[in-house]
Formats: C-alpha cells, sequence, structure tokens
C-alpha cells in the first residue's frame, strides 16, 4: 500500500513535483520567490483583509460573509495545502440531518468514532478519522488552524476531535461533519466551512431527502469550486432501489455533475456497534482503499479540487472589488448631498451680502442714528466725539450710537448664520435619510446645528469685526487722517465699511435702500470717498467682503464636518475595488503557470471507477 509522502518534503521539492505532476520540470505552485501561487494567495488574502463594507448597502452583507468566507478557504485550506500537496487526502462527510454520515464514517473505519443516535443534531463539533501515521499532519494544525485539536468527544463547535483508527489506510482521513441543513446556525456555518477544506467531498443522502432544496445549493456550490465529489445515496427500500439511483443520476447529470461516482446503500440494520453490516459499505470502502493507495489518483484529486477552489476565487473576488466599489460610490453621494447642503448655505449668505437684506431693520436704523445725527461726521473730524459719547452714555444710560450700531450688525449676521446653518443640517440630515447608507449613520442631533454653534458665530462676526478695523488700519496708514483722529476715527470708519459689505453695490444704495435710507448711506460714503478716494472705497469693501465670506466658510465646512466625518470612517480605502481585481488577476496569473490540473484531465482516473453497489 503506498502511503503519502515524506512529510519533510515540501512543494518545492522536485521530488514533490514529480510524484503529484504539478507543472513543468523546475515549476511548481510555489514558484519563483514572490511569484507563485502562495504569495499571490498570501497578497489576495491582504487585500481581502483590507477589504470594508461598513456602509449599510444591499450588497454590504453578503460581501462581508464572501469576504470572511474566502479568507477562511485560504487559511483553512488553500494556503496549507500548497504547502504540502503530500499530505493525506481529507475527505469531508457532509449531508443533510439524518442522513446517517457518522454511522457511515464509523462502519468505513471499523470503529465507533463519532457519535450517532436519533437526537438531533448529532455531531456538534467535528470529528477527524485518520491513520495514526498521519495524525502528526492533522495535529500541526497547518489545515483548519481556527479549530483547537482536542482527543476527547466536545460540543463546542470551535474544537476538532482527532481520533486514529489503524483500519482506515494511510493517506486518507475522513472529516464527518455537522449537518449542512442542522438548526444550529452554528453547525451549519461549521460545516460550510469544513466543506470548503475539503480535497474530496463524500455527500450523504438519503432516499427520502435527495431532492430537497439545501442539499443541491451546497453541490452547486461544488460544480462552481470544481471540487471532487463521491455521493452516498442511503437507506434506500430495496424495490425503489432503480428507480431513486437513476433519478438521482439523471439529476445530477442535469447539474453537470454526471462524473460523481454514486453509491447506493440499501435500508438496513446496524449491529451492536452501531456499525453498517460489510457487505453494504464493502464497495464504497473499497473504492477509498484503492484511492488511498494510488498516490498519482490521490494526487489528482487535490490538483482539481485545489485548481478548482482557486479558479472560483476570481469570480469570488470581483464580487467582492464591485461591493467595495459600491461602497465608495456610496460615500461620495453621501458626501456630496452634505456639499450640496452647506455649499447652499455659503449661497444664501453671499446673496444676502450682494441684495442688500441685512442693511434692512436694526441695522438700517443704527447706521441712520449714527450718521443722521452727525455722529458720523464728527468721530471722523476730532477726538473729542470720544469724550461725547462718554458723558451721553453717563447721563441717558444708553450706548452710545456706535455701539448700538456694531451691536445690530452682529445681531444680524449671527441670526443670518443661525438660520442658514439650521437648513443646511436638515436637508444634509434629509438627503441621509433617503439613502440607506446614510440613514444608518444618523443621530438626532445631526439633523439641527452643533449645540456650540451660536458662539462659534457670534465669535466669527466679532472676529470679524474686528479684523475690518485692521483692514481700515493698514489700508489708511499713508493717510493724515488716521494718525489726526487715532483709534475712535477707525472705529467709525470701520463701521461704515461694514456697512458697505451689505449693499449690492459696494455702497452705493439702490432701489429700497435709497427709499430707507434717506440719503444717510450716500452721505457716510462721500466721507468715506474723500478720505480713501472711491476705488479704495471699493476694495476695502470687497476685502471686508472677502474676509467674512471665508470665515463663514470654515465656519460651515465645520458643521459639515459632523457629517463628513461619519463617511470618512467607514469609508474604505479609495483604490480597494481595484486592489482586490489586482490580487485576483495575479492568483490567477500564478495558477495557469503552476500547471495544476492539465487539459481535460480527470480527477479520479478510469482505473478507480467503483464495482459493484455504485454508479
Amino acid at each position: 500500500m503506498t502511503t503519502h509522502g515524506d512529510p519533510a518534503i515540501g512543494t518545492g521539492s522536485p521530488a514533490v513535483a514529480a510524484r503529484t505532476g504539478t507543472g513543468d520540470a523546475g515549476e511548481d505552485p510555489s514558484g519563483p520567490s514572490g511569484d507563485g501561487l502562495p504569495a499571490a494567495l498570501t497578497a489576495l488574502r491582504a487585500a481581502i483583509g483590507a477589504a470594508r463594507f461598513p456602509l449599510a448597502l444591499p450588497s454590504a452583507e453578503a460581501a462581508r460573509q464572501i469576504g470572511a468566507s474566502l479568507t477562511a478557504q485560504l487559511d483553512d485550506y488553500l494556503l496549507p495545502r500548497l504547502a504540502r500537496l503530500d499530505a493525506p487526502l481529507l475527505v469531508v462527510v457532509g449531508g443533510s440531518t439524518g442522513a446517517g454520515k457518522s454511522t457511515l464514517v464509523n462502519s468505513l473505519v471499523q470503529a465507533r468514532v463519532s457519535a450517532a443516535g436519533v437526537l438531533r443534531p448529532t455531531t456538534r463539533s467535528p470529528v477527524l478519522v485518520c491513520n495514526p501515521a498521519d495524525s502528526g499532519w492533522f495535529r500541526q494544525g497547518e489545515l483548519l488552524p481556527g479549530l483547537t485539536r482536542t482527543n476527547e468527544p466536545s460540543e463546542d463547535p470551535g474544537t476538532l476531535q482527532l481520533v486514529t483508527a489503524p483500519a482506515l489506510p494511510a493517506g486518507l482521513a475522513f472529516l464527518d461533519a455537522p449537518d449542512i441543513d442542522s438548526v444550529v446556525d452554528a453547525n451549519r456555518a461549521l460545516a460550510g466551512q469544513l466543506l470548503a477544506a475539503a480535497d474530496l467531498w463524500l455527500f450523504v443522502t438519503t432516499a427520502a431527502r435527495y431532492a430537497d432544496a439545501v442539499p443541491w445549493e451546497l453541490l452547486h456550490t461544488a460544480r462552481a469550486r470544481g471540487v471532487v465529489i463521491a455521493m452516498v445515496l442511503d437507506r434506500v427500500p430495496a424495490e425503489a432501489t432503480d428507480e431513486v439511483a437513476a433519478h438521482l443520476a439523471e439529476m445530477l447529470a442535469e447539474q453537470g455533475l454526471g462524473a460523481a461516482p454514486l453509491f447506493v446503500l440499501p435500508e438496513t440494520w446496524v449491529d451492536g456497534q452501531g456499525l453498517l453490516p460489510d457487505k453494504v459499505t464493502d464497495p464504497l470502502g473499497s473504492w477509498f482503499s484503492r484511492l488511498a493507495a494510488d498516490a498519482g489518483a490521490r494526487a489528482a484529486v487535490v490538483r482539481q479540487t485545489l485548481d478548482g477552489a482557486l479558479a472560483a476565487l476570481v469570480p469570488a473576488v470581483a464580487g467582492l472589488a464591485d461591493a467595495a466599489d459600491e461602497q465608495g460610490a456610496a460615500a461620495d453621494a453621501l458626501d456630496d448631498r452634505v456639499v450640496a447642503a452647506y455649499q447652499g448655505a455659503e449661497r444664501v449668505v453671499e446673496q444676502g451680502l450682494r441684495d442688500g437684506r441685512l442693511l434692512r431693520g436694526e441695522v438700517l436704523a443704527r447706521w441712520q442714528d449714527f450718521v443722521g445725527t452727525g455722529e458720523f461726521f464728527r468721530t471722523l473730524e476730532a477726538r473729542i466725539g470720544r469724550l461725547r459719547d462718554r458723558l451721553l452714555a453717563a447721563v441717558t444710560g444708553r450706548p452710545a450710537p456706535a455701539t448700538e450700531l456694531r451691536d445690530a450688525i452682529e445681531s444680524q449676521l449671527v441670526t443670518l448664520l443661525r438660520g442658514v446653518a439650521a437648513e443646511a443640517a436638515e436637508n444634509a440630515y434629509t438627503g441621509w435619510r433617503a439613502h440607506p447608507a446614510g440613514a444608518a449613520l444618523l443621530e438626532p442631533p445631526l439633523a439641527h446645528p452643533g449645540t456650540d454653534f451660536p458662539d462659534r458665530a457670534e465669535r466669527l462676526v466679532r472676529d470679524w469685526q474686528r479684523g475690518v478695523l485692521e483692514l481700515v488700519r493698514s489700508e489708511g496708514a499713508d493717510r493724515r487722517f488716521v494718525a489726526r483722529t487715532a483709534a475712535y476715527a477707525v472705529n467709525a470708519t470701520g463701521l461704515a465699511v461694514m456697512i458697505a459689505v451689505f449693499a449690492s453695490t459696494a455702497f452705493i444704495p439702490t432701489g429700497l435702500e435709497v427709499a430707507t435710507g434717506a440719503g444717510t448711506t450716500v452721505a457716510g460714503q462721500a466721507v468715506l470717498q474723500a478720505i480713501f478716494g472711491d476705488q479704495a472705497v471699493r476694495t476695502l469693501a470687497a476685502k471686508a467682503r472677502g474676509d467674512l465670506l471665508a470665515r463663514v466658510r470654515e465656519l460651515l465646512d465645520a458643521e459639515a464636518t459632523r457629517f463628513l466625518s461619519r463617511t470618512a470612517t467607514a469609508r474604505p480605502a479609495a483604490d480597494a475595488g481595484e486592489a482586490l481585481r489586482t490580487a485576483a488577476e495575479r492568483v490567477e496569473q500564478a495558477r495557469h503557470r503552476s500547471g495544476l490540473v492539465a487539459a481535460g484531465a480527470a480527477a479520479l482516473p478510469p482505473a478507480l471507477a467503483p464495482e459493484g453497489g455504485a454508479r
């Protein structure tokens, strides 16, 4: 009997390449450093691990599951199997609840190694049975590394019970998996994980259950992966054997699985140890014995399943890449809705400065007080105006007209800013709520400006007003009036410049401004022009307006960040989709170079066609 190869020999060994037929001379799946399958698969695993799908899109949950499944298959099967192509062949025994998987495994290895019974689910944690000579490979944990090895039966699905059976030929191992349709979610997930780590699936069904949907879903997965399959039709009544077997064979052929060997086990009794009669299991046992004894046949099975699993990576990763692109596109769409909302708020502020709406109401009244009483002119002419204001305030208790005007300007601007910020927050919130990914990111406070927004708005206006005064000082530094009238004249001039910012024509009133201003605006402008010149007045107003809009933009950008920071946290890397496609293409290229399966090669040589009791 031929056993599996020398455990010390890896895939890079010429001996292994010759024995398993992996590629041309001098070329094997390992390939040159950084160019072979292991390196390509490692890079693919990193790309899959880096891909994130946090936004609540229809494709996200499926992408997360596929990503986890691919990562598990890479860790559980592809990478360890590539590292040891000559390792024992792993046969995962899967099937529906009550199909008799555990009883079949026990009977094939001639020992009660896996619990069988009427209670469901029977197999809660997987049981791996191998020849004592092969136990070292499976105990190392390279295959299915996420499962803790144990020698004792366990109820923990995170453990893998290892059992040796001398009756089982070396080079072959059976893994009894939980039911694929178990009522326990963890059992179903584990069954899928184990089947993905199989070199060969031994799929067990019954005469009563062979047409069920769940088994066929798994068989479709097997076909897509190119995995080698053997079918067992168990518990078949004698009178229905031909009819049921023929129907199942027909269904397999229709689904592209006609090459799968089909073993039919009649309905029978079990002995006192819970084992099936030898005459029932002999055809299947003999088939596996010949497979274990033929290193070339085992290698053919491994190569076909491995190649099929590698080929299936490309479309699966392409789906992940598309989902990653959707995540980026959704994040962009959410950002666009926020940017549009706050850019709209900026435009409202800018329009408010252009159409003169801010030069009305309280601001206009205070400006008329300031200019109409001659206060403006007196403060520009002499410092005595400052003393007059102090005396007036002390006697009447009323703030000076300049103070009232400055406060009115501040109040008007803050009111405008609070209004546009509230509208922008509501628009952004509504835009996100209408998007599935945005709705999941929302919290009620986002529907309104930040709690500290009023304070920041007031601070912005005060800082802008101080900036206007500095602008007046710098622009009038070479003019004698500044030296003559000092700070008080600068304050008065600064207020006039602020009013100019509120006029659409750089302080030349039109329309309603003329009707309500009674010429006071023009009077103020005339004085400013006398001091600075016509163009200088326009320049002062333009600079002050630009400064105000820049501060408003910064304020609103900070508000928009309350939304944008959420998409920034959730946003996948910009090149995540492309990185996945590139990594998958690299694997595909390495797969073709490896020559794992020659064109038209069969997984099972004809010499291993089953005898008696099989199709």
